[in-house]
């Protein structure tokens, strides 16, 4: 911890000479959904947007202040990734799961319930808020051994979970306007487990910086994701995505851009 609390220190101090630019230049559409990275830069093994860097480093201070080890465990994924991840639940071979947590049958739904059903906990490809670098994952690496698995699942971070103390901390942080622009784009509704959530279930790990994933959520507009999708032949259920489109944009994209 105290090796720690020095690196956070002297990257302050630094103005964040510790980290490694990969490009600059201004935002594209390959940008907005995941296939350009070469904007972000380098942070603790992350890739993560400028404008955001000098806030997480900052939250990570106050963080560690407070006593815990405020960490990423995802941060920027790209569209080819996320794309694996979506083809990967609609053949069966990741879990798909319901509002409570509980595995689905993935092979007794229809397509288009199969479709809402992998939105509950996942983006589109080219519609995730991580293609960004202005998203993060995180949990508190102080309380869990080195060799711990992150789960990211409700089992971590509600009462009596093993990260509940830091998101009990970060809550208070967001509700005081005291975390650097951070705050939680995916909160629990009244419909969260209920057969047709509006938006992607709660999620109190997801943290993203409001000031520089502002923008991005203005130009990820219905017809830049129905370009994106349209492009790729080898997504499954692209046709049924596409057929139900403006729905999809309107409760799980728009949704989480409201806030």
């Amino acid at each position: 911890m105290a090796y720690y609390l020095a690196v956070l220190i002297l990257i302050r101090l630094t103005g964040g000479l510790m980290l490694e630019r990969k490009g600059d230049q201004r935002m594209n559409f390959a940008q907005l959904t995941g296939q350009d990275d070469a904007a972000l830069i380098q942070f603790d093994g992350y890739f993560l947007h400028p404008d955001a860097v000098d806030d997480w480093s900052s939250l990570q201070f106050n963080a560690t202040q407070a006593g815990f080890d405020l960490a990423i465990a995802s941060a920027y994924r790209s569209f080819s990734r996320q794309l694996l991840i979506w083809n990967e639940k609609a053949t069966g071979i990741r879990p798909v799961y319901d509002g409570k947590g509980q595995p689905l049958p993935v092979d007794t739904l229809s397509p288009t319930d199969l479709v809402f059903a992998i939105l509950r906990w996942s983006a589109l490809p080219g519609g995730s808020r991580h293609h960004w670098g202005t998203d993060l994952d995180v949990y508190d690496r102080s309380a869990v051994a080195d060799d711990y698995v992150v789960q990211l699942n409700d089992e971590e971070v509600q009462p009596g979970g093993v990260f509940a103390a830091l998101h009990d901390w970060l809550d208070q942080r967001i509700e005081n306007q005291q975390s650097f622009g951070f705050y939680r784009p995916y909160i629990t509704t009244a419909l969260s487990q209920s057969e047709k959530p509006m938006g992607i279930a709660a999620e109190r790990w997801h943290l993203s910086h409001r000031p520089s994933a502002g923008l991005f959520s203005q130009e990820l507009t219905r017809d830049a994701l129905y370009r994106v999708i349209e492009s790729q032949p080898e997504m499954q259920l692209q046709s049924t995505v596409l057929a139900h489109l403006d729905e999809i944009f309107t409760r799980f994209i728009n949704a989480s851009a409201i806030g």
